[in-house]
C-alpha cells in the first residue's frame, strides 16, 4: 500500500514483510533525499523525503513471475521522464517511447484518434539470434544461427501476408549484429514488438521443451545459465566495454523505467508458451526473467524465445525440419495475432 504522508514524503507499507539479512542501505539519489526501511508489527514500512522542486508520482508493479514487488518513483526533470528505484538510484528514460497501455482507458472513446495511429501495431522487428562469426549454439551437426534464420523468415511471412504488418529483420542473411545494436534497430523502425528467436542448449542430452523470457533479473539458477550463454556472444564484438554498466542495480532500474512495457512483454511471453505447448505439442518449461543484453536496448515490448533444445537428438531432427520449422512459426504467429487483438483493443475501446 503506498499512501502520502506529507506533500513531499511517500510511505510504502508491505505487509507481512521484513528485511532481507543481507539488506544494505546505498546512498538516495534523484529526487530521493532521505529514506528509511523499519519493520512495525510484523510488516515493513519504506518511507521516501522527496525533494520539493521535483513532483513525483508513485507506482508500485508486481512482477509475475516471481514474488518480487518493484516500486517506481517517476518524475520529470529537464524535460526527461525519470524513474527511481527503491535504493534511489535512477536512470533516464528520454528514449522510452510512451506508450498508449492496453489497460488503460483515455475517457469514454479509448485512445485519442492520434494515439490510435501511432501506436497501431504496424511494425513488428524479428531477431534471429547469432549470426556470421557467432553460429551460437551447436549440436548434433546443426547451428543455432541457421535454424533461427529460417523460422524468422516463415514467421516472417506468416505476420506479413495474414496480419497485414510490416517485418523487419535484424538480419536475413548470415551475418553478425552487436547484441545491443538489434534493440536499437527495433528503436529506428519504430516497432511495437521485439522477438529475438533463440535456440536451447545443455550438458543434459534430455533436456527440451520451449521457453520464453522478458527482461528483468533472474529468478533461477537455470534463466542464470541460459541468460549467460546468450550474453556471452559479447566475445565477438570489437567493443565490449559498453556491457560494463549492465549491472543487477542498473537492470532494476531498466525494469521500473519500462514497467509498461514489461506487463505486455510477460503477456506475449505467456501467449507463446502457451501456443508452443497446446498446437506445438512442444514441453512448457515456462515464462522467465533474465538480463538479456539483446532485450535492453529494445523500447517496446520484448520477449527472447527459446526454440527447444540442439543438443537433444530428438528436438534437433524436430528443429531441422521444415515440418518442426514450420509448426514453430505458426505458433509464434497465433501468439502474435492473439496478443493484436487484446493490445488494439486498448486503443480502439469505444468504436
Amino acid at each position: 500500500m503506498s499512501r502520502s504522508v506529507d506533500i513531499h514524503q511517500i510511505e510504502w507499507v508491505l505487509y507481512n514483510t521484513t528485511l532481507h539479512d543481507r539488506y544494505q542501505k546505498t546512498a538516495p539519489q534523484g529526487p530521493v533525499q532521505t529514506y528509511t526501511a523499519t519493520t512495525q508489527n510484523g510488516h515493513l514500512i519504506l518511507r521516501f523525503q522527496l525533494d520539493p522542486e521535483r513532483p513525483v508520482t508513485a507506482e508500485a508493479y508486481r512482477d509475475g513471475a516471481s514474488n518480487d514487488l518493484l516500486l517506481n518513483l517517476s518524475y520529470t526533470e529537464a524535460g526527461q521522464r525519470t524513474v527511481a528505484d527503491a535504493s534511489g538510484g535512477s536512470s533516464s528514460s528520454s528514449d522510452v517511447i510512451q506508450q498508449v497501455s492496453t489497460g488503460s482507458q483515455q475517457g469514454s472513446d479509448g485512445a485519442s484518434k492520434d494515439a490510435r495511429e501511432r501506436w497501431k501495431l504496424d511494425t513488428i522487428v524479428l531477431d534471429p539470434g547469432h549470426g556470421g562469426k557467432d553460429p551460437g549454439a551447436t549440436a548434433n551437426g546443426l547451428y543455432e544461427k541457421t535454424i533461427v534464420l529460417d523460422v524468422a523468415h516463415k514467421l516472417g511471412d506468416y505476420i506479413e501476408n495474414r496480419l497485414g504488418i510490416n517485418v523487419v529483420y535484424t538480419r536475413t542473411d548470415d551475418r553478425f549484429i552487436p547484441l545491443e545494436e538489434r534493440g536499437h534497430m527495433a528503436n529506428k523502425a519504430g516497432a511495437k514488438l521485439f522477438i529475438s528467436l533463440h535456440v536451447n542448449a545443455a550438458r543434459a542430452h534430455a533436456a527440451h521443451g520451449t521457453e520464453t523470457y522478458f527482461l528483468g533479473p533472474s529468478k533461477t539458477e537455470a534463466a542464470e545459465k541460459v541468460m549467460e550463454r546468450e550474453n556471452s556472444v559479447i566475445k565477438y564484438e570489437e567493443n565490449t566495454e559498453k556491457y560494463e554498466d549492465y549491472d543487477e542495480q542498473a537492470l532494476v532500474r531498466q525494469t521500473l523505467t519500462q514497467s509498461a512495457y514489461m506487463r505486455q512483454s510477460e503477456k506475449l511471453a505467456s501467449l507463446v508458451q502457451g501456443q508452443f505447448e497446446n498446437r506445438v505439442q512442444r514441453d512448457n518449461r515456462g515464462v522467465h526473467q533474465a538480463g538479456f543484453y539483446v532485450l535492453w536496448s529494445a523500447s517496446m515490448p520484448s520477449v527472447l524465445v527459446e526454440l527447444g533444445f540442439l543438443t537433444n537428438p530428438q528436438e534437433a531432427r524436430f528443429l531441422r525440419s521444415d515440418r518442426g520449422q514450420t509448426l514453430l512459426a505458426s505458433g509464434l504467429f497465433r501468439a502474435v495475432r492473439n496478443y493484436k487483438k487484446v493490445y488494439e483493443k486498448g486503443i480502439y475501446r469505444g468504436e
